[in-house]
């Protein structure tokens, strides 16, 4: 856990929806991704509670055992109490909400506008992940509540007030990696439920834990020997650029990589006005 997150600690996963026996005790991971695009697990801890005091606790001790070192960003659910302690502790530090998280408290809190063919689904996904302009947003949130009658509705009235911390044109300038989509949380959550059993001692549950971490070792270990072992398809083999990274980058990452290479290759300018002061182009 200290070497990934040496390597891979610059954008962080909170999540504390866990609980490890009848009395609700929440169990906190902190996890990310590695250069494989896999969930690498960082450092867990079991809490007595979940207020304030014990966030503040968690987030210093995790801090004392990887040397002090902060991540840029750190996605945590809508947890009021988690966000104060790392405002305390971790100031400097831009604080998201993770996405799976806050599209299951929105099925939660409003689960009576998705039923019967609604789109309200997909026109919340919209305003979270489709818009990259603020004016837009702000235009296609309105509709939103107009449309489905909701402008009253609290829960949603307080997770606009937070929006710097979800919609996507507010998190333009966000270090993030990705990690906005569910690809993560989903990852983790399947593998964690794994070793959730009410009835598990203490004992017992971080036996199941450690299965789950070696079960992260070996799936990194079979990503690098197919690194080593195949070689990708180039799109634009006369591409000098592709063939170095190629031999550089892991098989996840040349791939990423590539189809925002070939997306850069196929753009042209449609329209140029080149009097100055104001330069502007049309790119297609």
């Amino acid at each position: 856990m200290l070497i990934d997150y040496e390597y891979f600690g610059d954008v962080v996963s909170l999540d504390t929806t866990y609980c490890t026996n009848r009395a609700y005790r929440p169990l906190a991971i902190f996890s990310g991704f590695n250069h494989h695009r896999g969930a690498v697990i960082f450092g867990a801890a079991l809490l007595y509670d979940g207020t304030a005091s014990s966030f503040k606790w968690l987030f210093e001790t995790f801090l004392e055992a990887h040397k002090q070192k902060k991540p840029l960003t750190i996605f945590t659910d809508q947890d009021q109490a988690m966000a104060k302690a790392l405002q305390k502790v971790m100031p400097e530090v831009f604080h998201g909400l993770c996405t799976w998280h806050l599209m299951q408290n929105g099925i939660k809190h409003l689960g009576n506008l998705m039923k019967d063919g609604s789109h309200f689904l997909n026109d919340f996904k919209r305003c979270m992940y489709g818009i990259d302009d603020e004016t837009r947003f702000e235009e296609a949130w309105s509709v939103l509540l107009v449309q489905y009658n909701i402008q009253e509705n609290t829960w949603l009235q307080s997770t606009y007030n937070i929006k710097e911390k979800w919609a996507a044109c507010y998190m333009n300038k966000a270090f993030t990696l990705g990690m906005r989509n569910t690809q993560l949380s989903e990852s983790v959550n399947s593998d964690i439920k794994s070793c959730m059993k009410p009835d598990l001692d203490i004992m017992q549950f971080f036996k199941h834990f450690e299965q789950v971490l070696e079960e992260k070792r070996y799936n990194e270990l079979r990503c690098e020997f197919e690194t080593r072992q195949k070689l990708p398809r180039l799109k634009l083999e006369s591409s000098p650029m592709l063939r170095q990274l190629s031999e550089i980058y892991t098989l996840t990452i040349f791939h990423l990589f590539q189809v925002e290479f070939v997306l850069f290759a196929a753009a042209y300018i449609k329209y140029k006005n080149e009097t100055q002061p104001l330069f502007e182009y049309v790119v297609g």
